[in-house]
């Protein structure tokens, strides 16, 4: 039976819950990725461990084909483990279980002596290198902020632990020689929902800092009032309970990411330098960052190092949208530049804020299409970090860039997307499963069964970059605030497709996506069908929901009634065209509007698809009942059963 010393998860999960299904005694699934339990571990921390925390007494051997099959049951990869070798076995083996609410940091091992550094800096890197990152995040940002910053501190021979603000027990602060703090601010100057219990117990009974040396990362938006209190908050109260300031305080705006990058290469090497006594060594701080930073030009041979297909340079007109909330103005910035093709929005974007208004305010991603960089260039709905701008234009040409539709407008390009989060909140898209059969885990729980070809279906159904974008591609949205919008819509109808999904959630989804502000909302669905394979795969998707609930209702209501007399009118022509439609729609008055619509001008002038004789055009209106299949086929479609309506009122739901 094979060991596992630790487990962790890498980025990009796609919260299928297979592992918590498989192993739920160390892997639970939450809205934004799976997470280790804070029980298993010896650090306590609930996250996706990315520092590595071993698991706690002989889990790791009791589980360990178990957490082996879940990693290898994962869609995606990301689970990542480590196996206990030879004397590390019994090391882990015999470790006592940890108690999470009193459990201190495992103390990590030592570094080993690093080539070419002085004695002094080697004697800092002796003992305990653990770093805890503790994040309070509304939407996702900061929690973001710390992973990225967990990946730059084993650069100073640091051992990273992010932590969720979110049951972190504050006493526990007194144990660490060194924390940062990631935190947004929310409202006016509140906590976020995962840091205010923290915040409250804290104040409630906090502990003695006086071996904590502590820096604070905040972001805000200084189109509020109280910009960046709930950073500034908990830096003044980890001061006053004796902490010390490693680094000051970092404010950042809505473009996060600057200020942020500003404030981790200052502040992680100055904690590095924090000894086993937890004395800060301030002499040794360029020695530190000089060994962080490293030699960039080192390449060792045989390394793979991908290359960029570089493209001809263009010559383009550049106009980029700017607003500015607190003159309440808005405008376009417009220049004519040469870049290369192969530059992507985001590189354009970072060049005119260095070199031109360093202002200008837009999301950054990691060049690897980061689903909240999402904007519209030249009206297409694009990720910033990489669609290139050959793609977009041509040489001579314009590129356009504007905010993402549908979301309110904080500052030039960067959008609010509490409103999309709201509706997401409320239609409640996430997994809720009924006991199933199947296999069972060593707890006797049943863990259930999914074909192959069921999970490869169900991938593929929702294998878009990001429903933001795909809420983006609404029209209606930006008219109908109330509206859920086709990015929240398509997440619930994918859970209705999952088979593992409970029969009283599908019904409730169901439900859902019925009423007023349901489904049926957006008029037409080639709005999204215009935005490339991710708008079409939404659209088909939508469709099949609409058809369900159509189906479901026996044709009832105002929008199955449409369907149900139109598809009868369809059947007993076998064509379908414009006097069959206006027939339908209109009642007795269809035939009528007909010499006002344009539709007998056209058939008098023979303007027909099919080239006909327009006296063919003219019988069906000279000798009624229109609709029989006498006038020229307006869509070149044709119907034999009656099944087909529902394919058919999808093709031509935008005439209604």
């Amino acid at each position: 039976m094979a060991s596992v010393a630790k487990v962790w998860i890498d980025e990009d999960c796609i919260t299928c819950d297979a592992c918590q299904d498989i192993c739920p005694e160390v892997f639970e699934v939450t809205d934004e990725s799976s997470y280790i339990l804070a029980a298993v571990r010896t650090d306590g921390a609930f996250d996706r461990n990315v520092g590595g925390a071993p698991l706690v007494g002989t889990l790791g051997a009791e589980l360990g084909d178990i957490i082996i099959e879940a990693a290898e049951a994962c869609p995606v990869e990301v689970i990542k483990y480590e196996l206990v070798t030879d004397g590390a076995a019994e090391a882990v083996a015999e470790a006592a279980p940890v108690e999470v609410e009193a459990a201190a940091p495992a103390a990590a091992a030592a570094v080993a002596p690093a080539a070419g550094v002085s004695d002094a800096l080697n004697a800092v890197f002796a003992g305990d290198r653990s770093i805890n990152i503790l994040f309070g995040s509304q939407t996702g940002n900061a929690a973001g902020l710390a992973e990225k910053t967990a990946k730059l501190a084993s650069n100073y021979g640091l051992e990273p632990n992010i932590v969720d603000m979110d049951g972190f027990d504050p006493a526990r602060l007194a144990t660490m020689k060194r924390v940062m703090i990631i935190t947004s601010t929310w409202g006016e100057g509140e906590m976020p929902d995962n840091a205010d219990g923290m915040w409250n117990a804290i104040n409630a009974n906090g502990p003695a800092l006086g071996n904590v040396h502590f820096s604070v990362c905040a972001i805000g938006d200084t189109a509020y009032d109280e910009f960046c209190k709930a950073g500034h908050d908990w830096n003044n109260k980890l001061a006053a309970l004796g902490g010390i300031e490693a680094y000051p305080i970092q404010e950042c705006d809505v473009d996060f990411e600057p200020p942020w990058k500003i404030w981790v290469e200052q502040a992680l090497p100055m904690l590095a330098c924090v000894d086993e006594s937890g004395t800060l060594q301030v002499e040794l701080l360029e020695e530190m960052m000089a060994y962080g930073a490293g030699d960039d030009d080192d390449v060792v041979e045989g390394d793979f190092a991908p290359g960029i297909i570089e493209k001809a340079d263009l010559t383009i007109t550049l106009e980029v949208f700017r607003y500015c909330p607190q003159a309440g103005e808005s405008g376009w910035d417009t220049l004519t530049c040469a870049v290369p093709g192969h530059a992507t929005v985001q590189d354009l974007l970072i060049t005119m804020q260095r070199d031109l208004d360093g202002s200008l305010a837009f999301r950054r991603g990691g060049a690897a299409g980061t689903p909240t960089t999402g904007v519209r260039v030249n009206g297409r709905i694009v990720l910033a970090d990489c669609a290139q701008i050959g793609d977009l234009t041509q040489d001579g040409g314009r590129v356009r860039i504007e905010p993402l539709p549908g979301h309110p407008v904080v500052r030039d390009l960067v959008v609010d997307t509490a409103r999309y989060e709201g509706h997401r909140s409320r239609a409640e898209p996430w997994m809720r499963t009924d006991p199933r059969e199947g296999e069972h885990l060593p707890s006797g729980q049943a863990m259930g069964t999914m074909d192959s070809a069921a999970a490869t279906a169900l991938h593929q159904a929702g294998d878009v970059v990001s429903f933001q974008l795909i809420q983006a591609m609404s029209d209606t949205l930006p008219h109908d605030q109330h509206y859920e919008g086709p990015g929240v819509h398509f997440q619930q109808w994918l859970r209705v497709l999952d088979p593992r999904t409970s029969e009283k959630q599908r019904r409730s989804i169901m439900t859902s996506l019925q009423e007023k502000d349901g489904v049926w909302s957006e008029a037409d669905h080639a709005s999204l069908m215009r935005y490339g394979e991710d708008g079409r795969l939404a659209a088909r998707a939508l469709n099949e929901a609409r058809g369900a609930l159509l189906n479901q209702s026996r044709y009832g209501g105002k929008s199955g009634r449409l369907v149900k007399w139109y598809g009868r009118s369809v059947k007993w022509s076998g064509n379908v065209n414009e006097t069959t439609l206006y027939r339908q729609v209109l009642g007795p008055l269809g035939l009528v509007s007909n010499v006002f619509s344009g539709v007998s001008a056209r058939m008098a002038l023979a303007f027909t698809r099919n080239g006909g004789p327009p006296i063919r055009g003219l019988q069906a209106l000279l000798v009624p009942p229109a609709g029989l299949g006498r006038i020229p086929k307006m869509f070149n479609s044709r119907v034999e059963n009656y099944h087909e309506v529902v394919s058919l009122f999808n093709e031509i739901d935008q005439r209604f």
